[in-house]
């Protein structure tokens, strides 16, 4: 419980570092931090062959350097799978599978048993999984022993072909009519295995087939955002409830093996597993790896292969906000989807528009420069013709060889939302009382928003209030922020908001206080006043107290509204409570000291006439028995004799009635128990004295 508690934290520390991270931007160190967490064996193994693969297959793509006890248990698993009889076709897959990654040492006898295994369960299987993990098997076995064949492949790829739904869904088995889009993906990979297996050329008549199926998946693409593609779950998808990230992922394995991946579409498809971010699941986050790797992967060289696949290029940068105060620079990255180097290349910023704005580009067409030392391409300087505001820059990735076009899908014109900030100086900034004669003022005052000096005014209901103020830009130019509010707040928590508005040169609102005593509920007193003015591209954004304002206004009517009842802080509940004051009775009138001690000394009296009455009848301590086991009885009698007088001295000063009892109760056994043993003692002593 712990160690996944502490796992969890972690993961909320570098997903919080994460989190404003580009939408698209590739494979980062925060994906790295997160196989380590997902991936974390339980004393040190994972919980199935499936699940081990996941975790080596993730932690070989992102280059993470694995534990030598993670490979040495993994090889573990793995013999113990591929050498055991009982091992059903999934498991020889997945242990296939791990092995692939973790290079453990299987000897000659153990594959050909396993091909032997595999081509039975072949034959004999009746549904795509049960071909996909044996097929799949043999595809891996291949790999070490290129000897390995499938006798009856045009057989079996019908048999796999007959699961088709030819409207983009596979079914799972015959006997099942739900079909699945995750199951397509499964289909395509097996058929693809098979293809590699065929031990003569296959039937091409077979393999055109396929065009419909894959042409009817690609119709159920979905697009968002015109740069993101993803395979969603189907309508009438059965048992089979995948998620998006998962469905994608399946079909993409299966295109990629058959390198049935169109340019126009592997980009889209790697936007939607990079705007994923960073999983949460372990699953998520390997089906998200695993996809990246296959879309990465040049699959030209495939024989048969429908179309050609490319590595597709992502654009992407570092900061989207750039700051004309600190004179920031335009940095552009451009990496494969797993963050390598891309080949030679040029980004080129084709436009500049204002966001939602149709008008012309704000800038021409330049090159970036290249810092080799970083791969950054650098604009060091904004064009003059870029302001403070929201923008939609373009870019367009231009590679520097023609052969390159054929390896890597740039997908044309990439548009990124930048927002450029800066400081905007507020001008000529006044507060002023008017009167009702044709706004003459009565009161001017100057305001200094970049300070923290405050007005004092008063007015009544006559009179106006005006506030005053203009924006501009670092270059000077006129500007509008999102938000200009004025608040006004009475001494008794109602608030009163107003929308300042822009007339062009400068923002500006007056408030008649005649037209506005209803809605002040005729409240008069004391009234502060605050400006907000707030924009996302501000740097100097701002929420100040700039006075207040000594309102006096006339008696509210016989039916005038009342102030709304104030909203309670709910967490004032938690609050410190008040003071609670107590009435004690007041304490009884007490007797002199000296009578106290007087009664006291009395008290002592019986323990005086004890003694002496000891002493009268001639108490002696010949009687102590000398036998050491009798003696301790004798010793712990008179000390339990003590105790009971010792706690009748506490019930006195400070037990009270059932402690003593309890105490008692314990003390009472005691002398019950060595007071039996020391009479018991006496008496047998008596006893043989009188025998005698």
């Amino acid at each position: 419980m712990a160690r996944s508690l502490i796992g969890f934290m972690v993961l909320l520390l570098f997903l919080s570092t994460c989190e404003a991270s580009p939408i698209y931007q590739p494979i980062s160190v925060c994906h790295r931090s997160a196989a380590l967490v997902h991936f974390s064996p339980d004393h040190g193994s994972f919980k199935s062959l499936e699940e081990t693969y996941e975790a080596l297959r993730t932690f070989d793509v992102l280059g993470i350097q694995k534990k030598p006890n993670v490979t040495a248990t993994a090889c573990r698993l793995i013999s113990e799978a591929v050498g055991s009889s009982s091992s059903t076709p999934k498991d020889l897959f997945y242990a296939l599978k791990a092995n692939s990654v973790a290079k453990c040492k299987i000897n000659d006898k153990v594959f050909q048993g396993i091909i032997t295994r595999l081509n039975a369960a072949v034959n004999d299987a009746s549904s795509l999984l049960d071909f996909h993990y044996s097929v799949g098997g043999l595809v891996l076995v291949k790999s070490s022993k290129p000897d390995v064949h499938l006798a009856n492949a045009d057989g079996i790829f019908r048999s796999v072909k007959a699961f088709s739904q030819g409207d983009g869904k596979w079914r799972y088995s015959s006997n099942n009519p739900e079909s699945s889009a995750f199951a397509a993906g499964i289909a395509l990979e097996t058929l693809a295995g098979i293809v590699s297996l065929a031990s003569s050329e296959l039937d091409q008549s077979l393999v055109s087939t396929l065009n419909n199926d894959i042409s009817k998946l690609f119709d159920s693409i979905e697009k968002y955002d015109n740069e993101v593609l993803y395979f969603d779950v189907m309508l009438g998808d059965g048992h089979d409830h995948q998620g998006p990230l998962a469905t994608t992922s399946s079909i993409v394995r299966g295109l990629t093996a058959f390198a049935a991946l169109p340019g126009n579409k592997i980009l889209g498809l790697a936007n939607f597993f990079l705007g994923v971010g960073v999983p949460g699941d372990a699953k998520d986050l390997f089906n998200q790896i695993d996809s990246l790797a296959c879309l990465e992967s040049n699959r030209q060289g495939f024989p048969l292969a429908l179309l050609m696949v490319s590595i597709p290029l992502i654009l992407f940068l570092p900061s989207t906000v750039l700051s004309l105060t600190k004179k920031d620079s335009l940095q552009v990255k451009v990496n494969t989807v797993l963050g390598l180097n891309p080949p030679p290349l040029t980004v080129k910023l084709v436009g500049a528009f204002t966001s939602g704005s149709k008008d012309a580009s704000l800038v021409e067409s330049q090159e970036l420069g290249f810092d080799a030392g970083t791969g950054l391409h650098n604009l060091n300087n904004l064009p003059k013709s870029i302001d403070v505001g929201s923008y939609t820059f373009v870019f367009e990735i231009v590679l520097h060889k023609p052969e390159d076009e054929k390896v890597y899908v740039t997908g044309g014109q990439k548009k990124v939302p930048v927002f450029v900030t800066g400081l905007i100086k507020i001008e000529n900034a006044e507060i002023a009382i008017l009167g009702s004669d044709l706004g003459s003022i009565e009161t001017q005052k100057k305001l200094d928003l970049a300070g923290q000096s405050a007005v004092s005014l008063s007015a009544n209901h006559l009179r106006k209030l005006r506030v005053s103020f203009k924006l501009t830009t670092p270059h000077g130019l006129a500007f509008n922020p999102h938000q200009v509010l004025l608040k006004l707040r009475h001494e008794s928590k109602v608030e009163h908001l107003f929308v300042v508005g822009n007339s062009g040169e400068q923002f500006e609102i007056i408030l008649n206080f005649l037209g506005l005593v209803e809605k002040f509920f005729y409240l008069s007193g004391r009234y502060d006043i605050e400006l907000t003015v707030g924009d996302v591209v501000m740097d100097n954004s701002l929420l100040r107290a700039i006075g207040h304002i000594e309102l006096d206004l006339p008696e509210p009517p016989e039916k005038a509204p009342r102030p709304p009842p104030q909203p309670v802080d709910p967490y004032s509940r938690y609050g410190p409570k008040a003071e609670i004051t107590h009435i004690f009775k007041a304490p009884e009138k007490r007797p002199q000291k000296e009578l106290s001690f007087a009664f006291l000394g009395l008290t002592f009296l019986p323990l005086l006439g004890f003694l002496f009455g000891l002493y009268r009848l001639g108490v002696n301590l010949k009687n102590f028995p000398t036998n050491t086991v009798a003696a301790t009885f004798a010793v712990l009698f008179h000390v339990g004799i003590g105790a009971v007088l010792l706690l009748y001295v506490f019930f006195w000063l400070k037990l009270d009635l059932f402690q003593t009892l309890k105490l008692l109760g314990l003390l009472g056994v005691f002398l019950v128990f060595v007071g039996h043993r020391i009479l018991s003692y006496l008496a047998a002593t008596s006893a043989k004295l009188k025998s005698a």
